[in-house]
């Protein structure tokens, strides 16, 4: 029989390493929730990687649909991630809405189609990230406001990240997400980017995106002092948002330098700092 909790933890850890390391840091009332929340993300979010065809991918996300369906109306699922999914649903009531906007998001973006703008990548953001965090907090047992500001700010931070970080992955595979926006006001074409060009410009568009990502960590910092202690833990993510930043910023903007491909040997380090801190 497969250990379903288990089973979560290894894809989370697989796939979402730094948000593996962060939920690690979560009571452990409240832990196990997380990684059944992470583990239902990283399997929406590998629809779009390993089907080639919308069609199939759209069945797929419809799969998805028809489980939460049944866990919401008590019925039992066979699958791993439905199963732990399930257990934390019925023991900290998590929204519906929220689980469900994972896979909206997704569906809405099947084409691998640029971002019209940076307003539509944030939007995004908030969509597929920042209900992640709403979701850790129902875990955790918080409803604050100011949580939930926070939650939002460091949703977005995280997403407009994960495309500058995606970008010589999916480039190698001729796909463009940058915002079509910013590269316009840079004058910096899709094939520049397919290419791996390290022009000033392309720098500037990096520097651009990222700096609304940097933007939305500062707003973090500035009102986690507004956030209950109980709930900080739930949100130390912006650690490992804030690290990729700054080794960005090394680097100059050079999103295909090598150096931001190895993994940060001293994130789990700072991330079990900023918890002691609280």
């Amino acid at each position: 029989m497969v250990d379903t909790t288990q089973y979560c933890l290894n894809i989370v850890k697989k796939y979402d390493y730094e948000n593996f390391l962060s939920v690690l840091l979560l009571p452990g009332t409240s832990r196990a929730a997380a990684f059944a929340v992470r583990a239902f993300n990283v399997e929406i979010a590998q629809i779009q990687d390993v089907t080639s065809q919308a069609l199939i991918a759209k069945m797929r996300l419809q799969f998805w649909r028809d489980t939460l369906d049944d866990i919401f109306h008590g019925k039992s699922p066979e699958q791993p991630v439905a199963i732990e999914l399930q257990r934390a649903v019925a023991k900290y009531k998590l929204s519906k809405r929220w689980l469900s906007s994972l896979i909206d998001s997704r569906e809405d973006h099947l084409e691998n189609k640029p971002f019209e703008s940076l307003q539509s990548v944030e939007d995004y953001s908030e969509k597929s990230n920042s209900v992640l965090y709403y979701l850790i907090l129902q875990s955790l047992g918080v409803e604050n406001v100011h949580a939930d500001h926070v939650a939002s700010h460091l949703g977005k931070a995280e997403g407009i990240t994960r495309l500058i970080r995606g970008v010589p992955h999916l480039s190698s595979r001729r796909i463009v997400l940058l915002p079509q926006d910013v590269l316009m006001a840079h004058k910096v074409s899709q094939e520049n980017i397919i290419r791996g060009s390290q022009d000033q410009n392309v720098k500037d568009v990096v520097f651009d995106i990222a700096s609304t990502a940097h933007h939305h960590i500062e707003h973090v910092k500035d009102l986690m002092k507004s956030v209950p202690k109980n709930a900080r833990i739930g949100l130390l993510s912006h650690v490992s948002v804030s690290s990729y930043l700054d080794a960005l910023q090394q680097v100059h903007f050079d999103v295909f330098n090598p150096a931001l491909q190895r993994r940060n040997n001293l994130l789990p380090v700072r991330l079990w700092w900023a918890k002691f801190k609280g």
